[in-house]
């Protein structure tokens, strides 16, 4: 093949996909700065309204979501060992660096060198603005830490009651199951099978976020994710967050074999259709799920446990995508599964994939 043949072939192909958990952080980050910036400019207007008080608070906003964002989203949601940390510790650490990014900056007074003021003394308002940063930066992490801890779509869900009337929505349900974890639990003891099915589900879940999934619950060994239609169809998201886990798993293959002796491995099925979804209970609130695709995902994700490749996708799912999948399919035909007289027709992970 001749040079002007090979680069006329590079010109043909796609650039390159960037990293979707970099996408999703550098989404995250403007969104954040944007609200920063609006937010700077409502407290310059609350002070007297003027331009340069307006250009100042700006600034402040700024800086302030700017560097907090980018610590958080590129160190603190990175950092294992803060993450196992307790509630009210981590809540503590993550406050504590808030606090000290918002005292360094307001001691700079960028705000005012902006707009040309002069500077006020360097410890004049050390007292209010440590004040201020530590009331601002427990709230702020409060918020985040009480979303974290039961889901953010669930904690946006649970404050503008979307769900308080059950809905009717149209949904992207995958099963992912850990294989031989009856066998690791003898193995490993109660404790041991534990700690590896809570590292291995910390290890899953970043994909879950990184392709805009939703985690609905932890079952067992199971972890239950899902995509609204809209949010699911795009770019095959759902198949691709499958695959992502698998790319995890194999990456963190050697610190699994150090730490328990072997490597998770993981089988997995995908189904679409319509579920209930609403809050139910009282003390312990929560949103559910329910309807046929659920059970029959559940059936599927049984069945894989048959077939090469270990997944299992319902021709109802694959059909309702956006793009091609990302990798070959293979037709499986129409299995047998309970509940369903005529069966179900099913596709799986290609060998290419």
């Amino acid at each position: 093949m001749s040079a002007t043949t090979r680069s006329m072939d590079d010109l043909s192909r796609p650039p390159p996909r960037m990293n979707p958990r970099v996408a999703r952080k550098l989404r995250y980050l403007t969104a954040v700065i944007v609200v920063g910036i609006l937010s700077g400019i409502v407290v310059g207007f609350g002070r007297s309204g003027s331009g340069p008080s307006l250009v100042a608070g700006a600034t402040y906003g700024f800086l302030l979501a700017g560097i907090i964002g980018a610590v958080e989203l590129f160190m603190l949601e990175d950092w294992d060992w803060l993450n196992r940390l307790s509630f009210v510790v981590n809540l503590a650490v993550r406050s504590a660096i808030y606090a000290a990014i918002i005292i360094v900056i307001q001691l700079l007074q960028p705000g005012e060198r902006v707009i040309g003021l002069p500077l006020k003394g360097a410890y004049e308002d050390f007292w209010s603005s440590f004040a201020y940063s530590a009331g601002v930066s427990m709230l702020v992490n409060l918020g985040f830490s009480i979303a974290n801890l039961i889901g953010p779509r669930a904690f946006m869900n649970f404050v503008t009651g979307r769900y308080h009337q059950p809905v009717e929505e149209n949904r992207f349900v995958l099963f992912v199951d850990i294989a031989g974890s009856t066998g690791l639990a003898e193995r490993l003891g109660g404790i041991g099978i534990h700690r590896f099915l809570d590292r291995t589900f910390r290890l899953l879940t970043q994909s879950v976020v990184d392709y805009r999934g939703e985690v609905l619950n932890y079952v067992g060994d199971e972890i239950i994710v899902t995509w609204p239609e809209g949010h699911g169809a795009i770019d095959c998201r759902p198949l691709r967050c499958f695959a992502a886990m698998r790319r995890a798993l194999q990456k963190a293959a050697l610190q699994f074999e150090r730490e328990f002796g072997v490597v998770p491995q993981i089988r997995g099925s995908l189904h679409f259709g319509p579920v209930i979804v609403g809050e139910i209970g009282d003390v312990k609130r929560a949103i559910v799920f329910n309807g046929d695709v659920m059970n029959t995902a559940a059936r599927l994700e049984e069945l894989s446990r048959k077939v090469h490749g270990g997944f299992l996708a319902s021709r109802a799912s694959t059909a309702r995508f956006a793009a091609p999948p990302p990798f070959p399919l293979e037709d499986l035909g129409t299995l047998p599964i309970r509940g369903r007289v005529d069966g179900i027709e099913v596709v799986g992970i290609g060998a290419a994939a």
